[in-house]
């Protein structure tokens, strides 16, 4: 009779236990992810994409893992090598934040303290569409590394910036990080730094090459060149064995097949160079030697799952620290005030979900997130302890909003 009651006990204690465990982690429900396949089905099947990745991680442990659907010549699969385009930012922003902590600059130093191209700088005041030709104003100040962080540097974006700005670019040969031929940082940063601002530095958030001429500052800070950078301090450290601006030959099998759409019928197919004008998706085989900091690299979900967890603990992985905790809190906080910035506001290198976000769109405040080029995006929920990524490879997507549905049904699963 005793045994039978200590037994009793101890199955009581077992569940009490197992239940106050549960209570500091998040319960994720496994048959509500699984909903994810059908949404990722049904977009398969009505022929909106040809493939899709995703990876969800809650509290550290990875909870969904899964690719559907077919490369050109073989299915995706999850160690595919994604062109992860500006998701390339974050990186970059965490390799001046390593270098912030070393004390190499502050973040309010004018940028030509570190790259004196940009001394001095000029504001775009008329432009004339026929030839290109502008005239130019002063700007009201120097432009920081903080400004440059945030998107505020009055900068614009070559190929995919105002027509002006587009223009601009153009004429000076400045371009995107996806680039045909080969070219040096150093070389491309100090033409940028002759040409206009789109507008005064601090003025307005507008997307643009700032992350490119950070992956400069980051070269002339540290005295290596940013994929040597990336190398030693942030993929060597963390285990990213996939993520590289050029990569091995010896990979190039699972590198993934890039898709765009017709422009009149929609319909889905594989990617040619000119589908989109001055670049190309051949960036990391063609040996182009250029290391964009703002849209360069290729990764895989695994890898980039890692980047972001050892953001979202503080900056740290496995007990290696890659950054200070003060630093990722510069990095996931509002830095532009009052600069409008829809429903939300911008960090460094990240949008952040203000509460008017949140209740807009349903993911916890403190948020941060961004996105590729070719159809990807991710966010990272400190609150719930949540890291996502989808992959699509995919320009242009017009069925974008399955970012959304994705993220509807993470929500739910996790309680």
């Amino acid at each position: 009779m005793k045994k039978i009651i200590h037994s009793t006990i101890l199955i009581a204690f077992l569940i009490w236990n197992s239940a106050v465990s549960q209570t500091t982690q998040q319960k994720v429900s496994l048959v509500e992810l699984s909903k994810i396949d059908a949404l990722f089905k049904e977009y398969l099947s009505k022929g909106w994409i040809k493939g899709i990745t995703a990876n969800i991680a809650v509290d550290g442990k990875t909870v969904y893992n899964k690719s559907l659907g077919n490369n050109l010549n073989r299915p995706f699969k999850t160690n595919d090598i994604l062109r992860i385009a500006s998701q390339t930012k974050a990186v970059t922003c965490t390799a001046v934040m390593i270098l912030f902590d070393e004390g190499k600059f502050k973040l309010d130093d004018p940028i030509s303290n570190y790259i004196p191209a940009f001394k001095n700088p000029k504001v775009l005041d008329k432009f004339n569409p026929s030839d290109s030709s502008y005239t130019t104003k002063p700007a009201n100040h120097e432009i920081t590394i903080r400004e440059l962080l945030t998107h505020t540097s009055g900068l614009g974006y070559a190929q995919i910036g105002s027509p002006e700005m587009n223009a601009i670019y153009a004429k000076a040969g400045v371009e995107a990080g996806f680039v045909i031929h080969k070219k040096l940082l150093e070389t491309e940063i100090n033409r940028l730094g002759t040409l206009p601002l789109a507008n005064q530095p601090g003025e307005s958030w507008h997307y643009s090459l700032s992350m490119d001429v950070l992956g400069r500052l980051v070269e002339v800070t540290s005295g290596l060149s940013l994929d040597s950078f990336f190398k030693q301090r942030i993929f060597v450290p963390l285990n990213m064995v996939d993520t590289y601006f050029a990569l091995p030959k010896d990979k190039h099998n699972r590198l993934s097949t890039v898709y765009t759409e017709d422009e009149k019928t929609h319909q889905v197919k594989v990617w040619k160079d000119g589908t989109f004008p001055g670049a190309t998706i051949n960036y990391p085989i063609n040996k182009n030697g250029y290391f964009a900091g703002g849209a360069g690299l290729v990764s895989t979900s695994k890898d980039y799952g890692v980047f972001l967890q050892m953001l979202l603990n503080g900056g740290t992985y496995n007990g290696k620290r890659i950054l200070s905790e003060n630093s990722v809190n510069l990095m996931t906080t509002n830095q532009i005030g009052s600069i409008p910035f829809g429903d939300n506001t911008f960090g460094l290198g990240f949008e952040f979900v203000t509460d008017k976000g949140a209740k807009k769109f349903g993911k916890s405040v403190g948020s941060y997130s961004w996105g590729g080029f070719f159809g990807s995006n991710f966010w990272v929920d400190p609150k719930k302890k949540i890291v996502a990524q989808i992959y699509v490879q995919q320009w242009p997507f017009s069925h974008g909003e399955i970012a959304e549905k994705f993220q509807s049904i993470i929500y739910k699963a996790i309680n």
